[in-house]
């Protein structure tokens, strides 16, 4: 049983289909069957329909543990993915039955779906939809691909909500752990290079840890507190609708107001008349400051808490901090404490940078790798820093 090929299946150049590689055949003389597709196109086929149905199910699953507007947005994506579906059906015809497993990526933003948050999924789906090899596929339409690049921003868009939501006490907690893990083992490495007894570099790596989550605690509320106080300090205010009032109409300085808040000298003389009464409607809503609903997200939100953002950071400092000190505190000693601590901190570095390119849309793997790489360049410093210092003391 032969697979035909639909109307829609792109031309080459001189109007024949493409080849499996790529190449326009010659087009059809009038009256003969389309060209049967070669082995290697059905196999390429089939995976593409594989993800595109694995795409539109974690879409669905995303929108059934959310809801509002986000549910509907998703419900759209997942309805959007039935069509491309049926663009590689169509191609297959009998072979669409017993498709082969998705692409791995695929079947491990399933797995994630079901058991994290939605804001670290739609960060790697976005990365997904990104990776579409539609542009350079001769057997996919156009706007298939056009659909591909649209998914991406409105994938981009529901993640950028969630990450928002994460701002403040989350941001504070995965810094918070990464700078406690670069600067204990730093500490740790530079003790050991001196030659010191283990006892001692044990003391430090606590005194380390406390000193160190007590900094970023209180600088995190310093800095997310006065970035609250700067916003409250330039959010404009109501005051002229209580003051219009009992303004002169002619003598008043509401323009001026207007005019310091980035309107024009027009429409702030517009803006003033309209609220001393000379107009009896709104004339033109632009021009007012309008106050933020209850419900909306305000700056504040995306600031978040400053003693929410103190806590997570001493928390998550301290959580990290007292990894390189681990090996010390269960009894280890000389090079296996200081290679059991590398290793400790190596690994969690991996997953402290995993976690910031996950939630920043950029490579996971290469995020871990560039944290790893300057918290092992940190810890290498100090220790032959701290072996230079012993060998001057000695």
């Amino acid at each position: 049983m032969t697979t035909r090929l639909p109307e829609h299946r792109r031309k080459g150049n001189n109007g024949g289909v493409s080849t499996d590689d790529g190449a326009p055949r010659p087009p059809d003389q009038p009256g003969t069957p389309p060209p049967e597709p070669s082995s290697r196109q059905i196999r390429r086929w089939r995976r593409h329909l594989a993800d595109e149905i694995a795409e539109g199910k974690l879409y669905a699953d995303l929108a059934r543990r959310k809801g509002g507007e986000d549910r509907q947005i998703l419900l759209g994506l997942a309805e959007a993915e039935k069509r491309h579906q049926e663009h590689w059906r169509q191609l297959l015809g009998p072979h669409a039955e017993r498709l082969p497993s998705p692409s791995f990526h695929r079947v491990l933003l399933g797995w994630m779906a079901r058991v994290f948050g939605p804001v670290f999924i739609l960060a790697l789906a976005q990365r997904a939809e990104g990776d579409s090899p539609y542009a350079k596929d001769s057997d996919a339409t156009a706007g298939m691909a056009a659909d591909e690049a649209i998914h991406e921003e409105v994938v981009r868009g529901l993640a950028t909500r969630g990450r928002e939501k994460l701002s403040g006490g989350f941001r504070a907690a995965v810094f918070g752990a990464n700078d406690g893990l670069v600067s204990n083992l730093a500490l740790i490495m530079g003790m050991g290079g001196t030659g010191v007894g283990s006892t001692v570099i044990l003391v430090t790596g606590i005194a380390g840890l406390l000193s160190g989550a007590l900094s970023m605690a209180a600088g995190e509320y310093v800095s997310v507190r006065s970035q609250r106080e700067l916003l409250a300090a330039t959010r404009p205010t109501q005051v002229t609708l209580k003051a219009a009032p009992d303004l002169d109409v002619d003598q008043n300085e509401l323009v001026l107001v207007y005019r310091a808040r980035g309107l024009s000298q027009q429409d702030a003389e517009h803006r003033a008349e309209e609220r001393l009464g000379v107009f009896d409607c709104d004339c033109n809503p632009s021009k007012s400051w309008q106050p933020v609903k209850e419900d909306a997200q305000d700056d504040h939100e995306v600031v978040g808490g400053a003693g929410t953002a103190a806590l997570s950071s001493f928390g998550c400092f301290a959580a990290g901090a007292l990894i390189p000190v681990l090996p010390y505190l269960l009894g280890m000693t000389g090079l296996a404490a200081i290679v059991t601590s590398l290793s400790l901190v190596g690994v969690a570095l991996l997953c402290t940078g995993a976690v910031v390119g996950l939630l920043s849309g950029a490579s996971p793997l290469m995020r871990g790798l560039r944290q790893l790489g300057i918290g092992m360049g940190a810890a290498a410093i100090t220790y032959a820093l701290g072996s230079l210092f012993g060998v001057v003391l000695d």
